[in-house]
């Protein structure tokens, strides 16, 4: 089943997953927190998610039919920076410490802001360049092409998010860390009064899945239709991120526009 698909970015997932299930462990056996949550739940969150986008990406660029060999390498980019990425996450959370925002100016911390910085630039120009390739394909299943397409849009709508975040909000403020350390963070997750970008990256970055679970519960529909009803899936999803994002810049949470 796996033979064509991308293998660097397979092993990553593997490898990401490993790493989840580790720190799933370590949130049992570990009782440090940081800002009230288990010091381990940001390591799983992280390779989670890259490990599920990982193996998705590993998908995708095995049904290329053309730049197969750039494909080939914008993939193996994706997942030695991925894997770097959910590596410093983990090695910083390890040390009883924060990951981003961590103004500390010890040597490791240092390192590992330059692997966070350094690591979402590199994404981000891959996600853009396998963006491309896609929309150069031309063979395949309609309703796929428009799924693939779609939810790599969003995706890269989801790791834009981020940047604008920290243009627009600055929260400079003083925690303390799983060791009882004072640490200067020169942002956080929140904005106004309950927005959390975090929301909108997530549901940006998993479009993709989401769309890709629309084509296949709709496998038995006739191709012309499904096509369309996977387009109708990939603007809801669109409406969906774009209401997030304008919650959020708000200060509000998503639930805000249901509950009072």
């Amino acid at each position: 089943m796996f033979t064509n698909w991308h293998r660097p970015l397979l092993v990553n997932t593997l490898l990401l997953f490993g790493l989840a299930l580790v720190a799933a462990a370590g949130i049992f056996l570990d009782d440090r927190t940081l800002l009230g949550e288990p010091l381990w739940l940001k390591p799983m969150k992280f390779g989670l998610a890259f490990g599920v986008y990982s193996g998705t990406l590993s998908w995708v660029l095995s049904t290329l039919t053309r730049a197969r060999k750039f494909g080939w390498w914008m993939g193996t980019v994706f997942a030695v920076a991925a894997f770097a990425e959910v590596g410093a996450i983990t090695f910083q959370a390890a040390r009883g410490t924060f990951s981003h925002f961590n103004t500390s100016t010890d040597s490791i911390t240092l390192l590992a802001t330059q692997i966070f910085t350094n690591g979402v630039a590199v994404l981000f120009l891959v996600q853009l360049a396998i963006v491309t390739l896609v929309l150069f394909q031309r063979d395949g299943d309609r309703a796929l092409k428009r799924a693939v397409r779609a939810g790599l849009a969003l995706a890269t709508v989801g790791m834009i998010l981020p940047v604008y975040w920290l243009a627009t909000e600055v929260n400079q403020r003083t925690v303390v860390d799983a060791n009882g350390q004072e640490i200067v963070m020169y942002q956080g997750h929140d904005i106004g009064e309950s927005g959390d970008f975090r929301v909108p990256h997530f549901i940006g970055l998993h479009g993709i899945q989401v769309l890709l679970l629309v084509v296949f519960a709709l496998r038995r529909v006739d191709e012309r239709l499904r096509a369309r009803l996977v387009l109708v899936a990939a603007i809801g999803y669109t409406v969906l991120l774009a209401v997030a994002i304008w919650q959020t810049s708000r200060g509000r949470s998503l639930v805000q526009l249901v509950l009072p």
